[in-house]
């Protein structure tokens, strides 16, 4: 019997919006379909260095040590497969819906079971089709630290949590938000359920002072004051359409709705329309990922051709710049892997390793082509690493 013990974990939880359609019309080419997706999104999870847990019918959990990876994950696998729905058909096109929570489970083998599982099932089943719904706990522990930012959706109903668990809809991009709309409103009111509407107040992680007043959202389908149509009710998670002003709760900043308005005047929930909505949004606090990483290269290149000039200046019949050269080519090499989510890591180090042996022979190259010996190793393992991932 496999023991059962508790831990602490971030789980993900994800499905296919409108998968009983898809299947009516083409049950072959949805399941084709679906079976690409999922290896695209299982191996961008193991990227992340998280693992699938389970997967049933069109669903999907996977567990990640770390809050931050499991959020970068989510945003990778919903900009990848909307690269994927690009190139098919709208009627066929296959979205995911995303929902992350951090909190303790009980773990018996390799299964999840209890609350922390079921309240990221419920945070998936609110969010729309190609978006992401995360807890408070989640939120804690990612504001300031993902290049993302967040729109506040109140108070989720939870079966056995008292008072609900706060929400959270993540913003990866204006184009994933007009492609949302395009699927038009009226599936999102179905898949929201009965969340409870937002408090009133402000969570910030500014001064009061510095807080800007958010205009109400619309109550959730099911509250006792007020509801949102399908129509009103748009796309949690998305950029707002040009020419729309929206409060939002940037990376470090959440702010909460302070009060209630008609649901036909709030539009999407953590989104205002209309005239009043015009107000200028709070800056991200959040800088581009890949101006370090540029610096990081044009230091190694500015080492190298030093390396180079002292070697000519101080010239005795031998190029030693070589080795160091070799060294920084290395670092450049782990650099440049590291940034690229979408080449299986160890794939890349063994490649690394393969140049670097057949490099470290021709420079010491005395006769003898012993490299082919370490190159068997290292294509061996290679291959070991395919048939795993595939299997």
């Amino acid at each position: 019997m496999s023991e059962t013990r508790r831990k602490l974990t971030t789980i993900f939880s994800a499905d296919v919006q409108d998968y009983s359609r898809l299947m009516g019309a083409d049950e072959e080419g949805t399941l084709a379909t679906l079976k690409r997706y999922r290896d695209a999104m299982a191996r961008l999870i193991e990227v992340h260095h998280g693992r699938v847990v389970n997967t049933w019918g069109d669903g999907l959990l996977a567990e990640f040590p770390s809050v931050v990876e499991a959020v970068r994950a989510a945003v990778d696998v919903q900009n990848e497969l909307a690269v994927l729905n690009a190139k098919r058909p709208s009627e066929t096109q296959m979205r995911f819906r995303i929902g992350i929570n951090l909190g303790d489970v009980i773990a018996e083998g390799d299964d999840l079971y209890g609350d922390g599982v079921n309240i990221a099932a419920r945070l998936q089943a609110t969010a729309p089709a190609g978006g992401i719904v995360i807890s408070n706990t989640v939120y804690d522990q990612v504001r300031n630290k993902v290049a993302v930012s967040f729109d506040f959706l109140g108070q989720l109903e939870v079966k056995n949590i008292e008072g609900g668990v706060a929400s959270y809809a993540v913003r990866i991009g204006a184009g994933a938000h007009e492609q949302a709309l395009r699927q038009g409103g009226a599936t999102q009111g179905s898949a929201r359920g009965n969340g409870a509407s937002a408090p009133a107040g402000t969570r910030t992680g500014q001064p009061a002072s510095d807080a800007a007043p958010p205009q109400a959202p619309a109550e959730a389908i099911g509250t006792p004051q007020g509801s949102a149509t399908a129509e009103s009710a748009g796309v949690w998670g998305r950029q707002s359409a040009p020419g729309t002003a929206r409060p939002e709760a940037t990376t470090g900043t959440s702010t909460a709705p302070n009060g209630t308005a008609p649901a036909d005047s709030a539009g999407t929930w953590g989104r205002q329309s209309g005239a009043e909505a015009t107000r200028p949004q709070a800056p991200s606090a959040t800088a581009s990922p890949t101006a370090p990483g540029k610096r990081k290269f044009a230091v190694i290149a500015v080492l190298a051709a030093a390396l180079v000039a002292i070697n000519l200046l101080n010239w005795e019949g031998e190029l030693w710049s070589v080795w160091p050269l070799l060294g920084l080519s290395i670092v450049s090499a782990l650099l440049w892997l590291r940034r690229r989510k979408d080449i299986d890591r160890i794939f890349g180090l063994l490649v690394i390793a393969a140049l670097t042996v057949v490099t470290v022979n021709l420079l010491t190259f005395e006769g003898t082509f012993w490299a082919v010996w370490p190159l068997l190793g290292l294509s061996i393992a290679a291959a070991l690493r395919r048939v795993l991932r595939r299997g």
